[in-house]
């Protein structure tokens, strides 16, 4: 009964379509709790499901069969200033303007299982979040006109095959169910804009795929490397727009569909363990996001009826991005203070990459310093695993709207993480 209680908790676990928080931008890193009090600097952790995400090939590591549900609660904050002038419909408009985001907190859900199947073979699958968000702003304002509200839930749904070559080498294959579902909420008629308030809505899935090698030197010493590809999703999406004027005329409502190509990057991250001795450990890794590919949200609306009556027309929506490709670098320690008690700590910088001419109030983030300190208890059966982080958010500035002429920056930005996590052997 206990095993059926603990399968029926994971599959619910993994049906859970994650509300995530944008701190991040788009990229999630806190696919378990243990991974959260290292700063994400966990890839060569023994007896541990959450590999499954962080480094397929270290499930080479564990033995028997395991269960694993963490949830972490990630609350961005941050303030912004408009400065400028705006032309909308042939009129130029004097802006400016001070506030703070809408706090919109999230949890994210990280669900895993392993099987060892032989000396050589392991078998795992995972539910969590590569890429995500959730972001707002007061209605009627400045930055409302941008996102009045957004978000972007993300789910990966990975099988992983794990293989033991030797004592030296293992490798790892798997892959990749992407689920989005992408909601978009603009409130463009505070300057006028020819489409109202605006509401896009839709939901896509893709597929893509991993891999992973570990090496080892020695008993202290460990490299390895994972690649996760570029997921391309296609997003078909209903849109509603009301107040709509100017190139419609009159007052109403706008309904349609919408349509968007947006590639998410593909991700190359290598690590480094070294085992001082049987109590201390440090990790270090590097993670290359090439965000080149989202160069662009383009967005067009077609089949548009205007009050119920069809408009003959479609609308695009372009909206470039060019962002640049980014790093990120984690160093995470553990400490064994007792058989069952174990002590972590980690910190991370992020860079940023979104250009002056990229940015946009739906991802107003710039680089990124992560603090983080954690807790783990274990024995024979159960592992239970507790963090809280602290993310330094530097600021960002960009054309807002798109337009040179208004500024818009954002400052005073941090972020609270809390995560714990569970996990069973059988």
């Amino acid at each position: 009964m206990k095993k059926k209680a603990l399968l029926a908790a994971a599959a619910l676990a993994a049906l859970m379509v994650p509300q995530v928080a944008g701190a991040e931008g788009f990229g999630i890193v806190q696919w378990s709790a243990a991974g959260v009090a290292m700063s994400g600097a966990r890839m060569f952790a023994e007896n541990d499901v959450s590999m499954v995400a962080a480094n397929p090939a270290s499930l080479t590591k564990f033995e028997g069969k395991g269960l694993g549900i963490n949830a972490t609660y990630i609350s961005p904050h941050g303030s912004y200033d408009i400065n400028g002038t705006l032309s909308a419909g042939g009129v130029s408009i004097p802006v400016q303007e001070s506030g703070k985001n809408r706090i919109h907190p999230g949890i994210v859900p990280g669900t895993y299982y392993v099987k060892q199947m032989t000396d050589k073979d392991w078998y795992g699958i995972g539910a969590y979040t590569r890429y995500g968000m959730v972001s707002g702003f007061q209605p009627r304002t400045l930055a409302s006109v941008d996102n009045y509200f957004s978000k972007m839930n993300g789910l990966s749904i990975t099988p992983v095959y794990a293989h033991k070559f030797d004592k030296k080498w293992s490798a790892a294959v798997g892959a990749e169910i992407n689920y989005v579902g992408l909601e978009l909420n603009k409130n463009t008629s505070v300057i006028g804009g020819s489409l109202g308030d605006a509401h896009i809505k839709g939901e896509t899935y893709a597929l893509g795929w991993n891999a992973a090698a570990n090496y080892s030197f020695d008993e202290k010493n460990e490299v390895g490397v994972v690649y996760r590809s570029r997921v391309k999703h296609s997003l078909e999406a209903d849109f509603h727009g009301y107040r709509a004027n100017g190139g419609l005329a009159g007052i109403g409502t706008l309904s349609g569909d919408a349509y968007g190509v947006v590639t998410l990057p593909d991700q190359w991250t290598i690590g480094y363990n070294h085992k001082f001795d049987k109590k201390n450990r440090v990790e270090f890794n590097a993670t290359r996001t090439n965000w080149h590919t989202y160069d662009a949200l383009n967005i067009h609306l077609s089949n548009l009826n205007f009050n119920g009556t069809p408009s003959g027309s479609d609308i695009p929506l372009p909206s470039p991005k060019n962002w640049s490709d980014t790093w990120r670098y984690a160093i995470g320690y553990e400490h064994k203070f007792s058989e069952k008690y174990t002590g972590m700590l980690g910190f991370a910088f992020d860079d940023h990459a979104i250009p002056f001419n990229g940015g946009d109030s739906i991802v107003p983030t710039g680089l990124r310093r992560t603090y983080s300190v954690g807790l783990q208890y274990n024995d024979k059966k159960h592992t239970v695993a507790a963090a809280i982080a602290w993310e330094d958010i530097g600021s960002l500035t960009y054309a807002f709207l798109g337009q040179e002429t208004a500024v818009a920056r954002t400052h005073d930005n941090y972020c609270k993480i809390f995560s714990i996590g569970y996990q069973y052997k059988f």
